[in-house]
C-alpha cells in the first residue's frame, strides 16, 4: 500500500533535512523586546516604484525605531518577468533615499546576514523541505490538471454562476489517492504541487490588520498552487516559508494586499506557525478626470522614483513628503520643528490614514523648497555639484566656473530665520541663475526682452541712465531703496503705492515699475531674488556693462 511518505519520497528523493532542521538553522532572532523584523520584498522586474518606496520607507522606520532589523528578500522566482540588473538598480535607488537595509543579497558574499539565501532562487532546497513535510501531513498534493482542463472548469462555473476557481468539490485531484498520484507520477504525467485547503468562502476569517484594526474577510477555500511545474514556489507559499524562517514579525504592504490575507493565515496555521502582523498602506493614487487611480508605471513619470532623482528633487524633501502621507500628526510635528531630522519623528500605525492618498507634486514641490532653502551655502554647493555631475553637467561646468561666486548667488537671504525660498530642485538651478554668468546673459539678450508693455523704451532709458549715475551699491539695503525712489521720482514715477493707485494717471508708473526695469534688464526675467543683492553680486562694472547692452538694444 501506497502511503503519503512514500508519495513524499518520490517526489522529493532529494530531500533529507526536515521542518525542525530548518528551525534549527534559522532560529528565532535574539533582539529586545518590542523590536520589529520588516522586510521589502521587490521582484527585479524593472525601477522602483513610488509606491514600492513608501511601502519600503515605512518598513525601515518601523524596525529602526524600534531596535529591530530591515531586511531585503528577493522575490526573483518569477523568471519570465525577471529584468537583468535591476536588483542592483532596486538596491542602489533605496540606498540614494537612506532607506537601507541590514540585510540582504550584498556584501562580499551575495549575503549578509544569518538568515539568507535572500534570493528565493536560491533557497529552492528550503521550500522543497517545507513542501516534502506538508505532503505527508496530507496538507499539499499533486495536481495533474491540464491547462485545457482548468480553462474548461472555469468555464463551466462561470457558465454556471458559480464561484471560479480550485476548491471544494472542483478540486478534482484532491480526491486522488496517494496510490493513484503515485502511478501517475511514475507513468511520467505533469504536475504541480496545490495547498490542500479546508476553508469555506461562505464563512468569515477574523484578522487583524495594524492599520485597519479587527476585519472579518471570506475564508480562503482555493486549492492554491505552491509548487509549480518548473520547481518554484508561488508568491504565496515563498511569502509563507521565508517570513517563517526569517522571523519577519511585520509586515508593511499595500492595501491591494489585503484580498490574500486569509490565504496567508490559512497557510501559516496550517502548519501550526505564528504569522506576522499585517499593516496594510494606502494605496498612493492619482486623479486623472476628476477619477482616482494607482500611480500607473506608463501613464505617469512620477510612479518611479527615478525621476526625482533626475530632476534634482532633494531626497529628505521627497522622503518628508512620504512620511506625511503616512501619519497624520507629521505635519503639526514639523511645525514645531522646522530644522529636525525626519528621522526624529516616530511613527506609529495608529496615525496611519486609512483612504488611499493622493498624490500631490504641488505639495512635494512646496516640502522640497522649504528643506533646499535650509541647507547652508556649502552644504548646498556640495550637493548641487554632485547633482550636477551625475544628472546635469551644464551645472557642474557652471559651478566650476568660481565656487564661491555660486555660493554668493545662492546664498542671498538664505541663512536666517526664514530663509528664501528661491528652489525645488537642483535641476532648476541652472535655468534660475544663468543670468548671473555674463554669456549666459548675452545669450538671453537674443529674446525679447519681458518689459511692462505700458512703459515706452523712453522712459525705461532714462531710468537706467539715472541709476548709472548713482548706484549706492556700498550703503544697506534700506538706503539703496531709498535712492531708487529718488530715481524713480525724478523719472517721473510715483515712489509711494497707495499714492499711485489713487492717481495712475498723473505718473508713469509706480516704484515697482522701477524696480521691474532693473529686474529684467539685468536678468531677462521679471522673477528673480532680491535685486538689491543680485545687484550687489553682478557688480558696478557689470551692472553698467548690461545697462549699456539694454540702452543699445532699445534702440537709443
Amino acid at each position: 500500500m501506497i502511503t503519503l511518505d512514500d508519495l513524499a519520497n518520490l517526489i522529493f528523493p532529494d530531500v533529507t533535512e526536515t521542518i525542525a532542521d530548518l528551525e534549527l538553522k534559522y532560529p528565532p532572532r535574539n533582539l529586545p523586546e518590542g523590536a520589529m523584523v520588516t522586510r521589502f520584498a521587490p521582484s527585479p522586474t524593472g525601477f522602483l516604484h513610488t509606491g514600492s518606496l513608501f511601502t519600503s520607507l515605512i518598513a525601515c522606520r518601523f524596525a529602526h525605531q524600534s531596535g529591530g532589523v530591515f531586511f531585503f528578500r528577493l522575490e526573483d522566482t518569477d523568471t519570465k518577468r525577471e529584468i537583468k540588473g535591476s536588483d542592483v538598480e532596486l538596491l542602489k535607488q533605496l540606498d540614494e533615499f537612506g532607506v537601507c537595509p541590514d540585510e540582504g543579497p550584498f556584501g562580499e558574499n551575495g549575503n549578509t546576514g544569518a538568515y539568507g539565501p535572500y534570493r528565493q532562487s536560491d533557497r529552492e532546497m528550503i521550500y522543497r523541505t517545507v513542501v516534502k513535510e506538508m505532503i505527508k501531513k496530507n496538507l499539499a498534493y499533486p495536481c495533474f490538471m491540464t491547462t485545457e482542463e482548468l480553462a474548461s472548469l472555469r468555464e463551466f462555473q462561470e457558465k454556471n454562476k458559480l464561484n471560479p476557481g480550485y476548491y471544494g468539490e472542483y478540486a478534482r485531484d484532491s480526491f486522488l489517492t496517494p496510490e493513484e498520484s503515485y502511478q501517475k507520477i511514475k507513468n511520467n504525467e505533469p504536475y504541480i504541487i496545490r495547498f490542500r485547503s479546508h476553508g469555506d468562502y461562505h464563512n468569515k476569517v477574523k484578522v487583524h490588520d495594524l492599520i485597519r484594526g479587527d476585519l472579518e474577510l471570506a475564508e480562503n477555500d482555493q486549492h492554491i498552487v505552491i509548487l509549480k511545474s518548473d520547481g518554484l514556489p508561488t508568491y504565496h507559499f515563498a511569502h509563507l516559508c521565508d517570513d517563517h524562517f526569517m522571523r519577519t514579525t511585520h509586515i508593511t504592504r499595500g492595501e491591494e494586499w489585503l484580498a490574500s490575507l486569509p490565504i496567508h493565515v490559512e497557510l501559516f496555521n496550517s502548519l501550526g506557525w505564528e504569522p506576522p502582523l499585517y499593516a496594510h498602506l494606502p494605496v498612493i493614487m492619482k486623479l486623472d478626470n476628476g477619477s482616482k487611480r494607482k500611480l500607473s508605471k506608463r501613464k505617469d513619470a512620477e510612479a518611479a522614483v527615478s525621476y526625482f532623482l533626475e530632476e534634482g528633487y532633494p531626497i529628505e524633501g521627497f522622503l518628508e513628503y512620504l512620511i506625511t502621507i503616512a501619519n497624520s500628526n507629521f505635519e503639526e510635528w514639523r511645525l514645531k520643528n522646522m530644522d529636525a531630522d525626519i528621522n526624529d519623528f516616530k511613527l506609529s500605525f495608529d496615525k496611519m490614514t486609512l483612504d488611499g492618498a493622493l498624490f500631490d507634486i504641488a505639495k512635494v514641490k512646496n516640502i522640497c523648497k522649504e528643506r533646499l532653502a535650509r541647507l547652508n551655502k556649502d552644504v548646498f554647493t556640495e550637493r548641487a555639484l554632485a547633482y550636477g555631475k551625475l544628472y546635469q553637467t551644464k551645472l557642474a561646468d557652471l559651478i566650476n566656473r568660481d565656487v564661491d561666486y555660486f555660493k554668493q548667488i545662492i546664498n542671498i537671504e538664505r541663512e536666517k530665520e526664514n530663509p528664501r525660498k528661491d528652489y525645488e530642485t537642483f535641476g532648476q538651478i541652472y535655468d534660475l541663475i544663468a543670468f548671473f554668468y555674463h554669456d549666459l546673459y548675452l545669450e538671453k539678450l537674443n529674446e525679447p526682452l519681458v518689459f511692462n508693455e505700458k512703459l515706452v523704451n523712453d522712459d525705461i532709458i532714462n531710468v537706467l541712465k539715472s541709476y548709472q549715475k548713482k548706484m549706492l551699491l556700498d550703503g544697506t539695503e534700506e538706503e539703496w531703496f531709498e535712492n531708487l525712489k529718488k530715481i524713480a521720482v525724478e523719472c517721473g514715477f510715483c515712489d509711494n503705492m497707495k499714492e499711485y493707485k489713487k492717481n495712475k494717471d498723473a505718473y508713469k508708473g509706480s516704484i515697482a515699475d522701477v524696480s521691474e526695469i532693473l529686474r529684467v534688464s539685468m536678468s531677462t526675467r521679471k522673477n528673480t531674488p532680491n535685486p538689491y543683492w543680485v545687484l550687489k553680486i553682478l557688480g558696478e562694472q557689470e551692472i553698467n556693462d548690461r545697462i549699456n547692452l539694454i540702452i543699445k538694444k532699445l534702440g537709443a
